[in-house]
This record gives C-alpha cells, structure tokens and sequence, in this order.
C-alpha cells in the first residue's frame, strides 16, 4: 500500500515538475516575442509565473529588457514581476535594458524602482565579440574545479571528445581538445568561434553555455549536461513517435531555431540533425553543438551568403549545400523537415542508402515517400514546403512556429489527455 502511493507521489511530482518547465518556457518566449496577449492568459491561469526563471535564474523580465520588449515588460511588471530579481552572474533586468540600450526599457524600470545592478549588464551583448582572451571572461572556469574522478565518455570525434564531469558538485558536459592539437592555430580558431557563439545565446531551447578553459592547455566548453541523451538514440529505441509527441518536439526545436534566426546576427546552424538536438525529459528538447555554426551579421534572415560548401550532416544536408552554391538560413528549415519526417516514420530519411547517396538522391530533386499514417495533411504539407528545392519557398521558423501551434491546437482532446497522463 505504501509502495504504490509513493509511486503515485513520484508520478505526479513528474507531471508538475514538466507542467512548470513548459510553463517556464512559454513565459520566456513571449516576453522575447513581445507577446502581451500570450503573457496575459498564461499570468491569469497561474500568477506564480511573473517570476518564474530559467537554468540561469533569468526571468522573463530580464529577457524583455535584453530584447527590448517595452510592452511585454510593463505587462510583466504590472503583474508583480519582481524588477531587481537578479540572473547567477547577478545582473538585474535595468542593467541588461542598459547594455543593450533599449532607452525605453531602462526608463520604465526606472519607474518601477529598478536598479541596475550587476557588473557589465547582460553576458550577451547585440554585437558579435571578440574571440575569447584571457583577460576579464567572468566564463573563464579553472580547470581545477573540473573533477574527472567518475567522468563517463558520452562522444568522441577527430579533434576532441565530450564527457560527463562533475563541477562544482554539478554534473556537466565538458568538450576537450586533444592536447596534441591545442596549438593548432585552425582548431583554435574554430574553438574560439564556437565559445563566442554560445556566450551570446540564451534560450529555454537552446543547450546552455556555462563556461570555457581557454588559457591553458587542453582547451575545453563546458554547457550543461542533459541527461535524456539525443534524439537519435531516442527515436533508435522508440521508433515512430505519436503525432502529439512529434509537434511537441517540433515545437521546442522550432522556438530554438527561431530565436537563433531572429538574433540581431542571425545564427545559421548548418548541421541540424537528430544527435546534435539533446532530450530535457521524454517531453522537451534543445538544440546544441554549434561547432559548425555561422554567425552572420544581418539585417533580414533571408539575406544570402557565399558560405563553405558541404558543410554539416549529409542525410540532413539541403541540396543547395551539397552542390556548394549560395545558402541562407533556410538550410536549417530543410534540415528541420528530414527530422519531422524520421520523428513520424521512426528511421531517417532514406535509410537504405549511405548518408551520402541520400544527399546526392536528395540534391537531383528527389524526396523520401511519406509511409505513416499518422500524418496530418497540415503536417505533410509544412514538411514539404520546409524541403522545397526553391528557398524562397520555405517557410521561416516563425512561420513554422505558428502552424505547429494551430495544428497543436486542433488535435482531438484525447491526445492530450494522453500526453498529460502518460
């Protein structure tokens, strides 16, 4: 009797423990989207969330003063949303206004009792920063308080390998560079450009940055360690994922991909695929490893670059890459649609082939037949719009964002009951 009521116990922590992680997400995305309405239902149903916080102790009022969403933050704040919460490296919401300079922010926390309070505002300046210097990182972590003692390797590649290392008491995913290429001037300058990415990003969808080892040697990024594994090996054990848990996904890789299009430098991913998009829990996602990454200094998103062919993952690789011509961000859309197509049919797009010849199948205007049945005709039709051989026919990842929230919405009621109580 007392064993079954404690499993009980244990399964609706679970629930609430996942209702107030996805809570905490929704916040924060409307507050970076300047959504009032959406902040508005979300504070009636449960007050609580006004300072509900990230992995960083981040509220949604630091994320609208960052981004300069003047009405999200008043709404936030008439709400009771405390102005001089303050995130781990103790910046207040005033001093994030401050540094990004949104005037009109820093004058309605002002009016609210704001202060700035933090060192150097926000870690995550508009502009691009310098590569990583020894001087002044407050991210710069010494090595000594990384304990290898128990640490497990989860990945290895040509130029480093990934392990579970206990900091500070946490466990954490520390990527090292093999000590014999730690004066290598290219894989220097590829560590450094993936440190100066991650250091500006900051999303609930987005695997976080916790800290780098840059002044001796092996040079080694250390982000948070999620536990779920990827979603390769997870679609590998499940097989077909309902249509519910699909969207779910979807969802959470699309709020990723729309806030890394939408940055002031559009962040184009470039190697998009299930093991580099990592699992929170059987029900959340974040998309992670940005060493392929390029960070584009852009006004519109849909500008295109001359950037360096064949780059990334060839089964998930969009044609305009494989043939080395001019791409824009929208090779991340193609890659999103591969992933939605393996999460309905439960293996990747054109698994009887190599990764190779799937791309070139792929690159002659071909496309993996559609086999589930669990499709919904607004889902086929978002799938191959993402996988347009015209760019221009893709849709953006706010556009995607929005379809998969009506077509989430028009799920019968008994997928989300399952969901719910599964």
């Amino acid at each position: 009797m007392a064993d079954n009521s404690s499993g009980s116990n244990d399964g609706r922590d679970k629930e609430e423990e996942r209702a107030r992680v996805s809570e905490t997400s929704q916040v924060l995305w409307h507050a970076r989207q300047n959504n009032v309405g959406a902040l508005e239902k979300l504070l009636k149903q449960n007050p609580c969330l006004v300072n509900a916080n990230d992995y960083d102790e981040r509220t949604g009022l630091h994320v609208a003063a960052f981004h300069g969403c003047t009405e999200a933050a008043k709404c936030l704040l008439d709400h009771g949303a405390s102005v001089n919460a303050v995130d781990r490296w103790e910046n207040s919401a005033l001093a994030d206004a401050e540094n990004a300079r949104h005037v009109d922010v820093v004058e309605l926390l002002k009016l609210y009792g704001g202060r700035s309070l933090g060192n150097h505002g926000s870690h995550f300046e508009a502009k691009a920063v310098e590569p990583p210097r020894p001087q002044k990182c407050d991210w710069e972590i010494n090595p000594a308080e990384l304990d290898f003692t128990n640490s497990s390797l989860i990945g290895k590649g040509s130029f480093g390998e990934i392990r579970i290392v206990d900091w500070r008491g946490t466990p954490v995913a520390v990527k090292s560079v093999l000590p014999s290429l730690s004066h290598d001037k290219l894989v220097i300058q590829d560590f450094r450009h993936e440190v100066d990415l991650l250091v500006k990003l900051r999303h609930p969808n987005i695997v976080q940055f916790l800290g780098a080892v840059t002044r001796q040697p092996p040079l080694m990024l250390i982000t948070e360690y999620l536990s779920g594994g990827d979603l390769h090996r997870f679609l590998e054990e499940k097989g077909a994922l309902s249509t519910l848990t699909a969207v779910n996904f979807a969802l959470d890789i699309a709020r990723g991909m729309t806030y890394l299009h939408n940055e002031p430098c559009v962040v184009i991913h470039r190697d998009l695929k299930p093991r580099n998009i990592l699992l929170v829990n059987e029900n959340h996602l974040k998309v992670g490893d940005f060493g392929l990454s390029k960070l584009i200094s852009a006004k519109f998103s849909h500008d295109v670059y001359k950037l360096t062919g064949e780059t990334g993952s060839y089964r998930y690789m969009a044609p305009e890459v494989f043939k080395h011509r001019r791409y824009d961000a929208k090779v991340d859309v193609f890659s999103f649609a591969m992933i939605l197509y393996e999460m309905f049919e439960g293996s990747p797009p054109f698994s009887n082939y190599d990764a190779y010849e799937a791309a070139k199948i792929v690159s002659k205007g071909d496309r993996p037949f559609f086999r589930a049945k669990t499709y919904l005709p607004e889902l086929k039709e978002l799938i191959e719009e993402c996988w347009s051989d015209d760019i221009h026919k893709r849709p953006t990842f706010l556009n995607i964002l929005n379809r998969l929230e009506k077509i989430k919405e028009s799920l019968p009621d008994e997928h989300h009951w399952h969901f719910l109580h599964h």
